[in-house]
């Protein structure tokens, strides 16, 4: 079981403080350190002191770890071009030695296009999927070919194709709770498939119809990372599971029932059931309190040894 740290910089982050809790995780032996893709905060977080772009955060990053895989839950296809968006990527996993990994989805969050005069277009699935197939196809051609592409958004000649990833194949992660289009592209596109903030049996769920997607592609289900993504609350005591919930504005027994709240071992329990019930094998801990690095450290020393 791997637990990986994701953040919410939106919600009020600064370069410095994402590089901190990066260094940190790495350190205390997460596997990886994810960011959410936004440009505005949501809820009554007052966001300051602004966003920060989730490539460039990642490329600072980059360059400032060593061991931790990093990336995104999940980039927006609204906010980037195909083609640039491949050469971002690739030119980070070349600055990390091949420690990125892809989160990619259509985009949802319509203020945040309004705000900084980003398009936010009506048929975004459709766009969305032409841009998988766009970034995984200039990342697949070989050295030396060219790439072409003629959708009905998107149309690209005798491109390139460079520059070519460190990885062999960077992992793309797809996710959500779409019950056809979703599977579909993830059968197709995904080497792990997501799925955040949802019960142990709506989590089995998707995963079910996911990997009856798979199988209809004629691809083996066993190839595909299943993931969850909770919010994380944990304490020593319930005083240090109170304190924590009044700092991220949220109440105990709701991230009890919804998130993965409570004493490490109560933590360990809820995680291992996710793995019984829907398959889980991989856990992204939302962290909304960038300060409390002894929420990380406790974490690591009381639920990570427990998950091997």
């Amino acid at each position: 079981m791997d637990l990986r740290i994701f953040t919410e910089p939106q919600q009020g982050a600064s370069y410095d403080t994402l590089l901190t809790v990066a260094k940190t995780a790495e350190d205390l032996g997460f596997d990886a350190f994810f960011r959410s893709d936004h440009y505005l905060k949501m809820g009554d977080a007052d966001g300051l002191p602004g966003p920060t772009d989730a490539w460039i955060t990642l490329a600072g990053l980059a360059r400032e770890t060593h061991r931790i895989r990093l990336g995104t839950l999940v980039t927006a296809a609204t906010f980037r071009h195909p083609g640039v968006l491949a050469i971002e990527v690739a030119q980070v996993d070349n600055m990390s030695g091949g420690r990125v990994e892809f989160g990619f989805g259509a985009g949802w969050f319509e203020a945040e296009h309004q705000a900084y005069g980003i398009p936010f277009p009506a048929d975004k699935f459709p766009r969305y999927e032409e841009q998988l197939a766009i970034v995984t196809g200039l990342w697949s051609t070989p050295p030396g070919e060219t790439f072409n592409f003629a959708g009905q958004h998107f149309t690209l000649t005798d491109s390139p194709a460079l520059p070519k990833p460190t990885q062999p194949k960077i992992p793309v992660i797809i996710g959500g709770t779409g019950p056809k289009r979703t599977p579909r592209l993830a059968a197709r596109y995904a080497d792990e498939f997501n799925l955040p903030f949802q019960s142990p049996e709506d989590t089995a769920a998707q995963f079910g119809r996911v990997r009856k997607a798979a199988v209809d592609a004629g691809r083996d289900p066993q190839d595909i990372v299943f993931s969850s993504a909770l919010v994380a609350c944990v304490g020593a005591s319930d005083a240090d599971i109170a304190r924590r919930a009044a700092a991220i504005g949220r109440d105990v027994e709701e991230l009890k029932a919804n998130g993965l709240a409570g004493s490490p071992q109560q933590v360990v329990e809820k995680i291992r059931h996710y793995e019984e019930v829907a398959g889980t094998s991989r856990v992204y801990l939302q962290i909304l309190d960038l300060g409390d690095l002894a929420h990380l450290e406790l974490i690591a020393d009381e639920v990570l040894p427990h998950l091997g």
